[in-house]
């Protein structure tokens, strides 16, 4: 399970990669006003999780991802509807259309996803 804090670590990496632990701490600063020794620990614990490599280059380390975005954002999304709403995704759009979050576009594209999903079976 990877932490609100290496999520962001992963999106920089994910987005280019390979980067040494001073890119990552020059992109990442500005944003979540991290110190270096804060975005070090966040590649030992990406490291030890398995969800990133090191590749020796020279006297520093190249990190890049090993975990593949989609697979990540596969589990996320499944045990957020798993907690939230018991497996269901039904209720978590309607959640979504009760409270506005929903804007005509988002609900076009359900509609032409639901007619694409009846067309296939």
């Amino acid at each position: 399970m990877i932490s609100d804090a290496e999520a962001h670590v992963m999106d920089v990496l994910w987005e280019r990669s390979p980067l040494t632990a001073e890119e990552l701490v020059q992109v990442l600063s500005p944003r979540q006003d991290w110190q270096e020794g804060t975005v070090k620990s966040l590649l030992n614990r990406l490291l030890k999780k398995g969800a990133i490599r090191a590749d020796r280059d020279g006297r520093r380390y190249l990190y890049a991802p090993v975990l593949e975005r989609e697979a990540w954002l596969a589990e996320q999304s499944a045990g957020l509807v798993d907690r939230l709403f018991g497996g269901r995704v039904a209720p978590l759009v309607a959640h979504f259309s009760e409270h506005g979050r929903l804007s005509r576009e988002d609900l076009q594209a359900l509609k032409d996803l639901v007619g694409r999903l009846d067309d296939e079976r």
